[in-house]
């Protein structure tokens, strides 16, 4: 089975469970655009980038203003170049809790796994460990204009000690996180049973200096921009 095939299937799973009995709404969405990472003090690069993503309402609340519902969904990440950029996939439950007829907040519990690519330093290869990440983002999306169709989101969330996967045997510890974070932005507009969006994030991971991080090879900032189309169900 090839790498991108079990988070794809796991997506699916996650829709084939929660949609036939108690899904009220969901989307499925398709984006393209660009990220640039640099790792340490190296030359930034840049690559397109796809990402795939859905959201199901598992449980859904029959109050339409103060409500709260149950979501859960996941996404797929994956860059054209993955010999300079990580391919990503995460999934995801949390609630959703509006205030009024625009405005929604709420946080999600995400297990996120990134393969970061290795990177050739004086004719050396330095292989990164694959980080497992569990995560817990806080959201908000108002809606407005007419029939409530524009939307605006903004997603911020705190990046916690990682699980490392060591991809060879090596002596090399693992790096200590010092901080991280991550920043989404996102604007579109909803046409019925399609929508459209582009979307902004920044992120940053830094590692103390230390064996386990070399010349700082595992700080990562990662800046993405894209847009897409989505389909309402």
């Amino acid at each position: 089975m090839m790498r991108w095939q079990t988070p794809v299937i796991g997506v699916c799973l996650i829709f084939l469970a929660a949609v036939p009995a108690y899904c009220q709404r969901g989307t499925i969405g398709v984006d393209v655009g660009q990220v640039s990472d640099r790792f340490g003090g190296l030359a930034r690069s840049t690559s397109a980038e796809g990402i795939v993503d859905g959201e199901v309402i598992v449980l859904k609340s029959k109050d339409e203003k103060y409500g709260a519902d149950v979501v859960a969904g996941g996404e797929l990440r994956l860059p054209v170049d993955t010999s300079s950029h990580a391919w990503e996939e995460s999934l995801y439950g949390g609630t959703k809790f509006r205030f009024g007829q625009g405005l929604s907040i709420g946080f999600h519990v995400q297990v996120h796994r990134i393969y970061l690519p290795a990177s050739t330093i004086d004719n050396a290869v330095f292989s990164r460990d694959r980080l497992s990440l569990l995560e817990l983002p806080g959201f908000m999306e108002y809606k407005f204009g007419p029939e409530r169709h524009a939307f605006v989101q903004a997603m911020v969330g705190p990046e916690f000690t990682p699980h490392f996967h060591a991809r060879a045997v090596t002596t090399i510890p693992h790096p200590i996180l010092d901080h991280g974070y991550f920043i989404r932005g996102t604007v579109g507009y909803n046409l019925g049973k399609f929508y459209v969006k582009g979307n902004y994030e920044t992120r940053y991971f830094k590692f103390r200096a230390g064996t386990g991080n070399p010349d700082g090879l595992y700080n990562w900032r990662s800046d993405m921009v894209t847009g897409g189309v989505g389909f309402v169900f």
